[in-house]
Formats: C-alpha cells, sequence, structure tokens
C-alpha cells in the first residue's frame, strides 16, 4: 500500500505512520509543522519508503501529485487545541475546512480512499449518557468560539458525504480524547499532558472547573489501530464511527491517578474556566462514546486501560519533556 497521512508528523499522525511503515506501507507525510514536529518522524528521514513534504494543506501546489500517487489518505491535518481555537477561531475554520475540501477534491479527482479524522466535538454539549454516531448535535451560539472547531469538523464530515454520493470511498473516525507518547508537552487540546508536565515539574496541577466534568481517554495505539482498521475495511466505506474508551472518569478523578502514577508532590487546585480560556467559553459536563457501531462496522474496541496507557505515557514524557531536563522535577 501507499499512504498519505497529512498531519503526519503530529501526535496522532506520527503515530500513525509507524504503524503504516511497521507494516510495510510506502507512507507519504504532508505536514507545515505548526503544531507537529519533525521529531516525531526524524526516525524515518531518509527510509527509501518513507516521503516527507513540509507544506499547508492550504495552499500546497505539491499536493496534488502526492495524492495520485497513493492508494488512500489518511487526514489528520488541522487546527487543534482548545486554547489555539478561542485564539484564532478565523485561522481554525479555514485550516480545516479549505484543508479538507482541498484533500477531498484532489481525491476525487483522480478517485482515492480516504479516512477523515474528526473529533467528539462533533457532539457539541450532548451529554444524555454514551453518545452514537447518529445522534443530534447540541451547540452553544454562534458568538462562542469553542463552537467554531466543531462547527468546522461538522462541515468536514459534511463535505465527506457529500463526496461519498458521488461514489467516493471515504470514512469518517470520531476521536475521544486521544494521548499517548508524543503528546505535545504544551498540552495542546491534552489536559493528560497538561497535568504530567505540572506533575513531573512539581507545579500545581490546574482541574479547570471542579472537576466533576468525565472524559473517556483513548491511548494512541487503539486510536490509530481504528484509524487503520477504517482505511482497510469495506464496510466502514461511507461511515462515521466511533474510536474511543468506554471507561468515563472525571477530570479530578484523573488528576489525582497522573498524581499518584508519577509520584509528585503537587496539589491539585481547581481554576474557574474563565481564568484561563477568558469569559467566552463553555464546557460539556460528560462525553461518553457509544461504541457498538465500532465493534459492528470495524470489530474494534479499546483494548488499552487507562492505568497502563498513564504508565506508558509518563514514562515517555519523563524521557522527553523538556521539564525533567533541569532541576524541576517530580
Amino acid at each position: 500500500m501507499r499512504s498519505l497521512v497529512t498531519g503526519g508528523a503530529g501526535f496522532i499522525g506520527s503515530n500513525l505512520v509507524d504503524h503504516l511503515v511497521d507494516r510495510g506501507d510506502e507512507v507519504y507525510v504532508v505536514d507545515n509543522l505548526s503544531t507537529g514536529s519533525i521529531a516525531n518522524i526524524r526516525h524515518h528521514l531518509g527510509k527509501p519508503q518513507f516521503h516527507f513534504l513540509n507544506d499547508d494543506i492550504v495552499t500546497s501546489q505539491a499536493l496534488e501529485p502526492i495524492v495520485m500517487a497513493c492508494d488512500v489518505v489518511y487526514h489528520l491535518a488541522a487546527a487543534v487545541g482548545v486554547k489555539y481555537i478561542l485564539k484564532d477561531p478565523l485561522g481554525t475554520i479555514l485550516t480545516n475546512v479549505r484543508g479538507t475540501e482541498n484533500v477531498l477534491l484532489l481525491a476525487a479527482r483522480h478517485w482515492k480512499r480516504v479516512v477523515i479524522a474528526s473529533t467528539s466535538e462533533i457532539y457539541g454539549k450532548s451529554s444524555g449518557g454514551a453518545l452514537a454516531e447518529d445522534g443530534d448535535r447540541i451547540l452553544g451560539p454562534t458568538t462562542v468560539n469553542r463552537w467554531s472547531y466543531s462547527a468546522s469538523k461538522a462541515i468536514d464530515e459534511h463535505f465527506a458525504y457529500a463526496f461519498h454520493q458521488k461514489g467516493l470511498p471515504i470514512s469518517i473516525v470520531r476521536y475521544f480524547n486521544s494521548y499517548g507518547p508524543r503528546v505535545n508537552e504544551l498540552g495542546y487540546g491534552s489536559v493528560i499532558a497538561n497535568f504530567v508536565r505540572q506533575a513531573l515539574a512539581g507545579e500545581p496541577l490546574t482541574v479547570h472547573g471542579n472537576g466533576s466534568q468525565t472524559r473517556c481517554f483513548t491511548y494512541v495505539n487503539d486510536t490509530v489501530r481504528g484509524t487503520m482498521l477504517a482505511g482497510d475495511r469495506q464496510e466502514a466505506i461511507g461511515e462515521a464511527v466511533n474510536i474511543g474508551n468506554e471507561r468515563e472518569v472525571s477530570i479530578l478523578e484523573l488528576a489525582e491517578m497522573v498524581k499518584r502514577i508519577t509520584g509528585s508532590n503537587s496539589k491539585i487546585v481547581t481554576m474557574p474556566y474563565h481564568d484561563y480560556y477568558g469569559q467566552n467559553y463553555e464546557d460539556t459536563p460528560r462525553r461518553q462514546p457509544d461504541i457498538r457501531k465500532a465493534k459492528r462496522v470495524l470489530g474494534f474496541s479499546a483494548d488499552t486501560s487507562l492505568e497502563v496507557g498513564l504508565k506508558e505515557t509518563i514514562a515517555w514524557c519523563r524521557e522527553n519533556y523538556s521539564v525533567t531536563k533541569g532541576d524541576a522535577t517530580a
């Protein structure tokens, strides 16, 4: 197989690249390194089956020949992270919508299979139980920038479905809070990264709100496995599928787990949302995936427990985070 991974120098993208290379694919990566890092894919540079282009999917003139050369396109490039989205909602919308439009237009021109990486943010404030792929979306007002990310990814999905109606083989994977090795130290889009960095530095673990909000966290190897299944299985064509772990955990409980596993003496402190995100912010109290469709369509379920995944993640962070290179370690 020849596989293209847009955003392949990012956290999830680079882990996907590893698995594709390991199974023998010839892999192409296009990434502008805005949030990705060359360090994530450096070990592949120079391999004859690996090709890297530092370019932007929104403006690239070199993307078409790469799409043409590949059998499947894994489209992971996107603006991510709540802090970045609130700071630059226009950039988020343009990157997510125009970038996906460009990828799908080229895939349709050369009739290539596409896997679109989407997000649990699609569901917005829906919180009435496990979230099924065909459930209603509940969003806040358009004056709240946070919902621009959900809306832009929904447009991506609408684009994908529209192309599929014309026959293009597409699949959509909705990620639920991925974490694991290579999770960005700055913590964009990852509460686990923030907690681990703070714990290793001996700083307070900052819990936004009162910490009772719950999330489900998916170890990156499980995320990647679900993504590859979506690119391989015929049953996945034309479908959106949740890729997530069913176990719910409160953010306060998560902070306590990180503190315990790192052996940190850090305190856990709560912080009002507006102190970090500003007044124009809304959150949702819980978010849990319904994974029945993932089991039926992909034969997928997340295998890695949160405890095991956190230990693997923290071990990697100890070796790689800058806070562990000086005196400020737990």
